[in-house]
């Protein structure tokens, strides 16, 4: 089959017409597929949309061209769709999951997370898939009959589940997190609406999450050339990104440098997507699961690089964590975008009177740890741009993040 050609539906495929369904019942749409439906309902959220002006590496006033929150998720999806319609999978699945993957990340990045972290520490943590869980299931307000989107259990699983198990089958944390324990909104959604902790996701997860990872190395690479944090020659250093910077300058001999490094991009994503492509082919060939359910009761996941090219993505990161994450004018903004946050959070805990309105009421009868929820889910829905605007409000110095 040659690259990019649909596959017929496969058979460990999600099929539409055998969702399990949905938490509040719903009559099928006349037009639509379930998870089409699902991936319409991301796209229309107010959350999905907010991540236009949310972080992914450089805040977004220092320039229009670097990846938001928001652009990063459509690329994600791209990718997704290009793995799942190689594989015969549901693409509409696995757009659903791609589009929605990102929607509890706070403003500032990764950065942000770690303040909220750390501000919720005493009141269950915070986690950014525990908080895309309670987005999707609880803090979209635009339905009638429900809150969140109540999107299909196939949905709601991946979402929890791209990454792998959370539990073995007794329940006890396994992975990330073992050490922390289940996240708090995972564990109780999970108690009235059982997603199957303990098993892995369907294909369709599996993908969108690889594609993650492909996107994440292919547009911080450029989004680091353009900064100027390193420029395309240092990343000979790594065998992979060499012979590829290599074969492009014998085909283009004085290429410019822009270029260079987006001609480098569009190799590399192609390198990947052709490498998971192939692996999964044989992962399937070797454990030929006849069901989705087959590839929930797997031992191990069925989307992964090999290994050789799991090293080369390694090596990508840890070059990016070297010459981008832990660069000092990044860790600056970012140091600083975290005070911003943990300033807010402080503000809101000792005056909530400062929060809108509609964020106030019923507060006055919860729990210290409701309220302090509250006051994280609100910080998590912001962008970088409210976020700021918030701290200006509120406080006499707000840090420029430049």
């Amino acid at each position: 089959m040659s690259v990019g050609m649909a596959a017929p539906r496969a058979p460990y495929a999600c099929d539409p017409d055998r969702s399990r369904g949905r938490l509040v019942p719903e009559p099928p749409s006349r037009t639509r597929s379930p998870f089409r439906r699902d991936c319409d309902r991301v796209i229309h959220s107010t959350a999905f949309r907010r991540l236009k002006y949310k972080t992914q590496v450089f805040v977004f006033h220092e320039g229009d061209h670097y990846r938001t929150r928001l652009t990063h998720s459509l690329e994600v999806a791209q990718i997704a769709r290009a793995l799942a319609r190689q594989l015969g999978l549901d693409e509409d699945l696995t757009e659903t999951l791609a589009l929605a993957h990102d929607l509890g990340h706070p403003p500032f990045g990764h950065a942000g997370e770690r303040a909220l972290d750390a501000c919720l520490k005493e009141f269950g943590g915070f986690d950014h898939n525990a908080q895309t869980l309670r987005v999707v299931a609880s803090l979209e307000h635009r339905y009638p009959e429900f809150d969140g989107l109540n999107l299909t259990w196939e949905s709601l699983e991946g979402i929890v589940k791209h990454n792998g198990p959370l539990t073995d089958r007794n329940g006890a944390p396994v992975g990330r997190y073992l050490e922390s324990g289940i996240p708090i909104g995972i564990a109780d959604y999970n108690k009235g609406h059982d997603l199957e902790l303990w098993s892995f996701a369907s294909l369709e997860a599996q993908v969108a999450a690889i594609a993650d990872d492909i996107a994440y190395d292919a547009h911080d690479i450029d989004d680091g050339l353009r900064a100027g944090l390193f420029a395309v020659d240092d990343l000979k250093v790594m065998p992979l990104t060499a012979e590829i910077i290599t074969g492009i300058d014998r085909h283009y001999p004085g290429l410019d440098e822009v270029r260079r490094g987006a001609e480098l991009v569009r190799e590399l994503i192609s390198h990947f997507i052709s490498a998971v492509f192939n692996e999964a082919s044989r992962r399937l060939a070797a454990a030929q699961p006849q069901s989705a359910h087959d590839v929930r009761h797997h031992n191990t996941p069925l989307i992964a690089f090999p290994s050789e090219v799991a090293e080369q993505e390694a090596a990508i990161k840890a070059f990016l964590y070297q010459h981008m994450y832990r660069h000092k004018r990044v860790m600056r903004v970012m140091g600083e975008a975290e005070q911003v946050v943990r300033n807010l959070f402080e503000r809101y805990q000792q005056s909530p009177e400062d929060l809108p309105a509609e964020w106030i009421e019923g507060s006055v009868q919860e729990t210290g740890s409701a309220r302090n929820r509250r006051i994280g889910n609100f910080i998590a829905g912001m962008t970088d741009r409210f976020a700021l605007t918030e701290h200006q409000r509120l406080f006499d110095s707000t840090p420029d993040l430049r």
